[in-house]
């Protein structure tokens, strides 16, 4: 079966800039900050009455173009994110710029993801969707009505987040799946982190970078330089950090203050891990060069690393059934049906049938057995039907995205993953780590390969 694995929050910016919408609404501030239908949008007819324009093209990248409306519309939402975070705001024209860069990168993300035959399903959308509405304390079918409450056109805001989802698994594909970790690679790496100072704590911290690229003349290094040497400089006398990042910053985190969040020493970059280690909270580092470009780091505070905990997992065993052109919902449930009944009848055994029915490649060679895991790894539809479910109770046939399933209960225990667990952190930290820089390079790579047009 296939899984599911959370948006990392650090990634997903049109979903988190909602968020931070949506909790400007809940604290009481004015109804502006809360962005409503862009002015081109269909919800607004694309003209007054007066028959003035309301949109225009503000840049031209590829055979694409990034419009007025939207670039109002993400002005507002990320000046709200700011002030919920009480950033200092730069200029307008300032942020207008930053924003603007922003934009034209995620078009180019997009046009490269439509190119590639990306589709994202509604099902995917709805996914995220619930994600929102359970931080908000909310039901998934409330959503539309509360986004209309605080001024978010809803059908237009499905598909941003759309967009942005399928920008993600652009950056899965072309970044993080030509990352190779090696076993061996991973074992060297935990008994590196062992004995290290910054494997005992996480960091919260924020960073500023200046870009250059691979081939960049000497005088476009120098005056790079100049710049970070200049932006250290402001921060070390008291300058807001976050704002300075906001203002100058050309990282993915740029118009969250540079933000980086929680992590953990070994997930933090590799070029930055033994850098921060050596940071009180509050300390700005030294201008850091590597080959994306200039760097400064400032650490906002230092925890322990928690510990491990008990966990509870599930082992479960499905059959999966999709329907075709032959066979429609109503008769693959049949079908489900029949077989459940047999095998609670004895007459015929769930490995079996899964072995010759299930259209689950990964689990059907092993009778349907998906062994030990948290329910949290599967889809979230799959893991609520398999949790209602007793040791031995098999499940009523039920759909997901992935087509129709009856899913058997196995056994539930407690189990200490605290081996497991710090090795899949090890490795996706080694991973992370990586994955930062090759990001950059490859953000980096897509902006010069485009043709980008701005319009006065």
């Amino acid at each position: 079966m296939s899984r599911t694995l959370p948006l990392r929050p650090r990634h997903a910016s049109i979903l988190s800039a909602t968020l931070a919408v949506l909790l400007v609404a809940q604290l009481g501030l004015p109804a502006a900050a809360a962005p409503a239908a862009p002015a081109g949008h269909p919800a607004n007819h694309g003209l007054s009455d007066q028959g003035q324009l309301l949109d225009r093209i503000v840049a031209v990248v590829n055979d694409g173009v990034v419009l007025q409306s939207d670039l109002d519309l993400t002005m507002r939402q990320v000046t709200a994110q700011l002030r919920a975070q009480n950033v200092a705001l730069p200029s307008e024209s300032v942020l207008r710029s930053q924003v603007l860069d922003q934009l034209v990168i995620e078009e180019i993300q997009s046009q490269r993801a439509d190119r590639a035959g990306i589709k994202v399903s509604d099902e995917q959308v709805n996914e995220a969707l619930e994600s929102i509405a359970k931080q908000q304390n909310i039901s998934f079918e409330d959503l539309p009505a509360r986004m209309a409450q605080d001024g978010i056109d809803y059908a237009y805001y499905r598909e941003q987040l759309r967009r942005e989802i399928a920008r993600e698994i652009l950056r899965s594909q072309d970044v993080l799946q030509k990352i190779v970790i090696t076993p061996r690679e991973l074992d060297q790496y935990i008994a590196s982190q062992q004995d290290t100072v910054s494997a005992l704590y996480e960091y919260d911290a924020s960073n500023i970078m200046i870009p250059i690229t691979q081939d960049a003349p000497p005088d476009q290094i120098a005056r790079a330089s100049k710049l970070a040497h200049d932006i250290d400089e402001r921060a070390r006398h008291g300058e807001d950090f976050a704002k300075l990042a906001v203002t100058y910053s050309q990282a993915e985190n740029a118009l969250q203050g540079g933000e980086l969040g929680w992590r953990r020493g070994a997930e933090l970059p590799t070029f930055l891990a033994d850098v921060i280690a050596r940071l009180q909270p509050g300390e700005i580092s030294d201008v850091i060069q590597t080959s994306t470009g200039f760097h400064i780091v400032r650490l906002n505070a230092r925890r322990a690393a928690g510990a491990a905990q008990i966990v509870q997992q599930v082992h479960l065993r499905h059959i999966l059934m999709k329907t075709s052109q032959l066979e429609d919902d109503a008769t693959v449930q049949q079908q489900l049906e029949r077989m459940r009944a047999q095998i609670l009848a004895g007459k015929e055994d769930f490995a079996v049938l899964a072995r010759t029915s299930s259209q689950d490649p990964g689990s059907a060679v092993n009778g349907g057995d998906l062994g030990w895991s948290e329910l949290s790894a599967f889809d979230p539809t799959f893991a609520a039907a398999a949790n209602q479910l007793k040791v031995g109770e098999i499940s009523q046939p039920f759909h997901t995205q992935f087509g129709w399933h009856i899913v058997q209960m196995l056994g539930r225990r407690d189990f200490d993953n605290s081996k497991d667990a710090a090795r899949e952190r090890a490795f996706e930290a080694l991973r992370d780590a990586r994955a930062d820089e090759a990001t950059e390079q490859w953000l980096q790579q897509l902006r010069d390969s485009a043709y980008i047009k701005l319009q006065p």
